[in-house]
């Protein structure tokens, strides 16, 4: 992984040269690509496996929570792998934010799957709620007020569990405060249009992983999204939160590999006519 200073919005960088399937890993909201470190080696052994680093990552770009369109960003990322990465692996918000572009995408009449080249799809961590009557002012005092919560979790899990107790909690808190009312708003914001997603247009093959102690997106959720797409199915990772690819990352990565393998032989694009009949029809 380049440690250097990326002042970047979005940057792809290939961390392994196989002549396998393309895959883009996609980080979470104040996370970075290194959260794919443990991961990263035990994908496959012959994938051309890509990381991105987004503006929400730990450094924090800019003002990126007052840029309502994070879309637009993601987007870039897909765009930059050359080629086009055939499997995308997306974390937490990252998920969402992906979820969010393709049900854009698909709303303005195009295939957004055929348009990034995306053959099959793994979700991990995801948010998702099935009908906007399940979020109540419960849900948001939660969301809002226990918001550093998550962040410890990601510092607690990413030093192995080394810090003291209060260390943890002050850089949480510090990276609340990074992140900002902005950008809480956003990830809110896609939380809450998970109902609303057009679900049924993602008709690639889908994994859904979940942790099974996740506090933050529980695996309850993960497994109403898999119910609610084409083709899709769901595993819970035994003993872990919503990092599964630090804690768990032999049971997450073998997960994948076997996905990966499963649906090598799928149809491209299953449900979108191909380019030229689409022509003929014009």
């Amino acid at each position: 992984m380049n440690t250097n200073l990326d002042l970047r919005p979005v940057s792809v960088e290939r961390r392994t040269a196989g002549t396998g399937r393309r895959m883009l890993l996609l980080h979470g909201l104040a996370a970075n690509d290194s959260v794919w470190d443990r991961t990263v080696g035990l994908l496959s052994e012959d994938a051309e496996i890509w990381t991105a680093r987004l503006p929400w990552r730990t450094e924090g770009i800019g003002e990126w929570g007052q840029e309502p369109n994070l879309k637009g960003w993601l987007a870039k990322a897909l765009e930059a792998v050359p080629g086009r990465a055939e499997v995308v692996v997306a974390h937490s918000m990252a998920a969402n934010v992906l979820l969010d572009l393709l049900d854009q995408k698909g709303r303005g009449g195009t295939d957004p799957l055929r348009h990034y080249g995306i053959r099959s799809l793994v979700l991990a961590s995801p948010f998702f709620r099935s009908s906007a009557e399940q979020f109540d002012w419960e849900t948001i005092s939660y969301y809002l007020n226990d918001f550093h919560l998550i962040m410890e979790e990601g510092i607690r899990v990413h030093s192995a569990g080394r810090l003291p107790a209060d260390i943890q909690e002050a850089m949480g808190k510090r990276v609340r405060e990074r992140v900002g009312p902005y950008g809480w708003l956003r990830f809110f914001e896609l939380y809450l249009r998970t109902p609303a997603l057009q679900t049924s247009r993602i008709t690639v093959p889908t994994l859904v992983l979940a942790g099974e102690t996740d506090f933050a997106a529980p695996p309850a959720e993960s497994l109403a999204l898999a119910a609610a797409l084409p083709d899709a199915y769901a595993r819970v990772l035994p003993g872990c939160g919503h990092f599964p690819m630090i804690e768990a990352a032999e049971q997450f990565a073998a997960q994948i590999r076997e996905f990966v393998h499963q649906s090598a032989d799928a149809v491209p694009f299953p449900g979108a006519a191909p380019i030229d009949a689409l022509e003929s029809q014009r």
